[in-house]
């Protein structure tokens, strides 16, 4: 996510994105309507702003859930795109919004803007989620999250020099750890055939795998070669490109 507090400061004109169809927009938006959580979590908007002064990204940078359950309420279809595109990524998912005195949900509101970005592939969907690739391997290739290995200088920069120190000494530190753990540096703890088999039917039948090949193919056909191993093995005949 983008934390420059120099940022340019968010187009509310819609001339960004001229080049769109507003049929591509409007199809988008009424998707994002379509979800069945959309009228929990939009009510009507005061425009009181306690969303914003409760926000902690908004202290930052320029962004305002405020602005978005605006102009989804008001059905404006350019600005609701252009959020999509240069807002929503913004968002840390705290969901301190939600003590909105109407009942809105700005942060659950962007969650499912997200999840239609993403299941249309969009370029700055994309690009918002590239850096998490590798974590998302960990986790569904594993069924455990960031792995002692994963604590490496380039992929936690803003660490400085202490993750030098974590990364040096990993197996130190996985010694000093309950022995649930394996020991391993490979993953953060030990998980059970029986739960990995259960969550890659989970991602299959959900439709988890088709959102990831939307956003890189790449990430796509290994986590595929991986589960459907697994799968084969445990004695299903599941194919994830189907």
């Amino acid at each position: 996510m983008n934390f420059d507090i120099n940022s340019t400061p968010l187009d509310l004109t819609g001339e960004k994105y001229r080049d769109v169809p507003y049929e591509e927009k409007e199809r988008l938006f009424n998707e994002i309507k379509a979800d069945v959580r959309f009228h929990d979590v939009l009510y009507g908007c005061y425009e009181c702003g306690v969303c914003v002064a409760a926000c902690p990204s908004a202290r930052f940078y320029d962004f305002s859930p405020r602005v978005i359950a605006q102009a989804v309420a008001r059905e404006d279809v350019e600005l609701v795109y252009t959020l999509m595109n240069d807002s929503i990524w913004d968002c840390s998912q705290c969901f301190s919004c939600d003590r909105c005195p109407r009942g809105n949900s700005p942060g659950g509101l962007i969650t499912l803007m997200r999840e239609v970005a993403v299941k249309n592939g969009l370029e700055t969907a994309k690009e918002a989620l590239e850096g998490y690739g590798r974590i998302i391997y960990k986790i569904m290739s594993t069924g455990t999250q960031v792995s002692p290995d994963m604590l490496q200088p380039n992929a936690f920069p803003d660490w400085g020099h202490h993750v030098n120190e974590i990364a040096e000494n990993l197996d130190l530190w996985r010694r000093a750890l309950p022995p649930e753990t394996l020991h391993t540096v490979e993953t953060g703890w030990s998980v059970s055939e029986k739960t990995i088999i259960e969550l890659y039917l989970i991602w299959h039948m959900t439709g988890v795998m088709d959102m990831i090949k939307e956003i890189d193919e790449g990430l796509f056909m290994i986590l595929q070669d991986v589960m459907e191993e697994r799968l084969e093995d445990a004695g299903y005949d599941v194919l994830f490109d189907e």
